[in-house]
């Protein structure tokens, strides 16, 4: 590829090759503070590339490809580039990565201990696990959660926090506007913006923590807590991991001494004050 950048976050390492200039102009703007591969190899190769040879000028089509791929995905524009590096990263995560289990999950960090948050599409996690980013806690991932297969340790994950639509106000009014990535309107996912971590998030990636506390949030409903059982919690879990049917035994091994040993709850929340007391006196009370 005419362009290339190579990136570390937490335990992984990739090599993102661009058609375009563009997209890794800003991907390199925003991963500035990151430490950048120390080794000639990476873990992972992703690929921007154009859908037909005529559009890579002619109405720009990006085709997100890379060690490992989706024929099926869809094309994404030029004007979503930044979007597309992003997803092929998590592609190559979610289809590639072996060395721990993987969970579809927000976690932060206190004390030395992890608060895991999973929930679908538009529960409020990457945006609780923002605030509380910029509140004393420290973010160790907002797409995925890194279990350990032997020690259950939790391993962070830093990349940009993808938030949507009405949280992208909600955080741009907390943080300088420095650690916001450009608006990318219009996407399949309606408004999207990146969220650069704090530096003790980026500095400390690859420091973990003990899981603590599970929570399953759900915005736009009034205040409540309840708890989940563990057959409940352990088939949400399989569901949220894209990689435990590859592990075999040591994700069953994994994941089962995840669920005996780590509270559960679900809270629902009309905003995100809401949500942040409510995690307050969980952590308190069960952490």
């Amino acid at each position: 590829m005419r362009h290339q950048l190579s990136l570390t976050i937490g335990p992984a390492s990739f090599r993102i090759g661009s058609a375009w200039r563009q997209p890794l102009q800003q991907l390199a703007e925003l991963y500035e503070g990151y430490p950048r591969p120390s080794g000639e190899t990476a873990d992972f190769t992703v690929r921007l590339e154009p859908t037909a040879l005529l559009r890579k000028w002619f109405r720009p089509s990006i085709f997100i490809t890379g060690d490992h791929g989706l024929a099926d995905a869809a094309p994404m524009s030029l004007n979503h580039g930044l979007l597309a590096a992003e997803m092929g990263m998590n592609l190559q995560m979610a289809l590639g990565w072996r060395r721990h289990l993987l969970l579809h999950a927000s976690s932060v960090e206190k004390d030395g201990r992890a608060l895991v948050m999973t929930g679908e599409s538009g529960s409020g996690k990457s945006t609780l696990a923002a605030q509380l980013g910029e509140r004393g806690w420290r973010l160790m991932g907002d797409e995925f959660a890194l279990l350990d297969l032997v020690t259950g340790e939790l391993l962070p994950f830093p990349r940009l926090v993808s938030l949507k639509n009405g949280a992208i106000d909600v955080i741009a009014a907390e943080v300088s506007a420095d650690r916001m990535g450009p608006l990318l309107g219009n996407t399949a996912k309606g408004d999207i913006r990146h969220l650069v971590p704090r530096d003790d998030a980026v500095a400390r990636m690859r420091v973990g923590a003990r899981p603590a506390l599970l929570l399953f949030p759900r915005f736009g409903h009034a205040v409540d807590v309840r708890p989940v059982g563990q057959g409940e919690v352990f088939m949400r879990l399989t569901q949220a991991s894209t990689n435990y049917v590859a592990l075999g035994e040591a994700g069953f091994g994994a994941l089962t001494r995840f669920v005996k040993h780590v509270p559960a709850r679900a809270i629902d929340f009309p905003s995100g004050e809401d949500a942040i007391a409510m995690v307050e006196r969980l952590w308190e009370e069960l952490a």
